[in-house]
């Protein structure tokens, strides 16, 4: 389902005189021949058609269910091409260090898509960041059939982790989980407190059977709170103490508040500009490949403790 929002942003892009798309790939060649209508481009129905008849081909958007993010790359990364890989970069560890291997050997540019990274809110975040110490993240949505190939921790809050790592910058040093599977046969609503080895300490909260849509992470260090709205892409910074040149009295005087300026961008749209950049001049990606298989390994680390405490207290 993802696959059409890539070629829509490629195709914006190859109206600005950036990018060439070549086609789209889908083994329903129906569904494929009505994006290539769509967006002006053809369609194939596997990757060794598309790199047998269009050899000029450098760069691809693999968009596929995860399970098949190794077979899908391998081949790409084999026949030479840069890829960005959607998230979670692959169904298993064993699977991430093969594509890790595979793009090191083919030297390919090989980048996760960890969405959230592009997230103009997150971007502004990142100069803030001094030593956090404690975070609040909840990531909430409706129930829909898309992504029921992964539980909850690999389908949502792998976002939020992937963000949480590159913030704190320290190994993880303890993690306890719960999560139970409400409208499908995998976890659909967990709960998990991560601690590193830093002491830093982050509770996340993820759920696909919510009523409403909340996207948000907050975090305190030192002298300060800073709360992320990820679908408003908006921060507000609270600090006690001296006050920038911006911020603004609160309730309390001791408090200042700040809102940092964004800039507003499509997070996708930047993510592919991004990718393609990588791919121009050879550089590492925003996301690596590495970086996609330190969340994957986190994630699977909590599978795992859910699956401990659900033998614990006697859910299948």
């Amino acid at each position: 389902m993802f696959g059409g929002n890539h070629a829509r942003v490629y195709h914006q892009l190859q109206q600005q005189g950036e990018v060439r798309l070549v086609g789209v790939v889908d083994p329903n060649i129906s569904r494929a021949d009505g994006v290539a209508v769509e967006f002006g481009c053809k369609a194939f129905g596997s990757v060794q058609q598309m790199l047998t008849t269009h050899s000029e081909v450098q760069a691809v958007s693999v968009a596929v269910p995860t399970v098949l993010h190794l077979e899908v790359a391998r081949a790409l990364l084999e026949g030479g091409i840069d890829v960005l890989i959607e998230k979670p970069l692959a169904a298993t560890q064993a699977e991430a260090n093969e594509l890790m291997l595979l793009a090191k050997k083919h030297g390919r540019v090989a980048q996760v898509g960890h969405l959230e990274r592009f997230n103009p809110a997150v971007r502004a975040t990142v100069p803030l960041i001094t030593h956090p110490m404690f975070f609040e993240v909840h990531r909430l949505s409706v129930f829909t059939p898309r992504a029921l190939d992964v539980d909850v921790v690999l389908d949502l809050m792998i976002h939020d982790l992937d963000i949480v790592l590159a913030f704190v910058h320290s190994p993880v040093k303890e993690i306890r989980a719960v999560g139970l599977p409400i409208l499908s046969d995998k976890v659909d609503i967990a709960n998990v407190r991560v601690e590193f080895e830093s002491g830093c300490v982050a509770n996340f909260t993820a759920s696909r059977v919510s009523t409403e849509r909340v996207r948000k992470l907050r975090f305190f260090q030192p002298g300060q709170y800073i709360s992320v709205d990820y679908g408003r892409q908006e921060v507000l910074v609270f600090s006690v103490g001296d006050a920038g040149p911006t911020a603004r009295p609160s309730v309390n005087r001791q408090i200042h508040v700040d809102k940092p300026a964004i800039k507003a961008e499509e997070p996708l749209l930047a993510e592919i500009k991004a990718f393609l950049q990588s791919v121009r001049d050879r550089s590492q990606p925003v996301v690596s490949i590495e970086d996609g298989a330190h969340a994957l390994e986190v994630a699977l680390a909590i599978v795992a403790a859910i699956k401990r405490h659900a033998g614990k207290i006697g859910v299948v």
